[in-house]
């Protein structure tokens, strides 16, 4: 009787840890997913919300010809990357012309037609 209680007791806290973490997941993938959305979207009042989304990098190589710019990075939240050093196009290849090899940006990188672009950059406070 003990080892049948045991088991049934097991089960339902197997089964209740599962759910548990299934709803998790579905609240941490909602969660990412409007988040997501609302920064995609025209920047209308979530200012400081955008600048807690920002990463930190370091210039390594600015290509003007073909409008990148390779960034060694710490981790891209929003992307769910770690840190590396890595290729980005620009949206905005005007920007490329402010910036210089070494210096430090906060910056946001997004997926666009299948490609890592930075959508916004910008000096980092010293």
């Amino acid at each position: 009787m003990k080892y049948t209680l045991h088991h049934t007791a097991l089960a339902a806290l197997l089964a209740l840890a599962a759910t548990g973490a299934t709803a998790a997941d579905s609240h941490a993938g909602g969660h990412d997913h409007d988040h997501g959305a609302a920064s995609a979207g025209p920047s209308g009042g979530q200012p400081a919300a955008a600048a807690a989304d920002l990463s930190e990098g370091e210039i390594r190589k600015i290509d003007l010809d073909t409008k990148r710019l390779t960034l060694k990075h710490g981790p891209l939240k929003n992307l769910d990357m770690a840190g590396m050093t890595m290729v980005f196009q620009i949206k905005d290849p005007a920007q490329l012309e402010k910036l210089q090899v070494g210096e430090k940006v906060r910056f946001r990188a997004e997926k666009i037609d299948g490609k890592l672009t930075v959508t916004r950059i910008e000096p980092q406070a010293r």
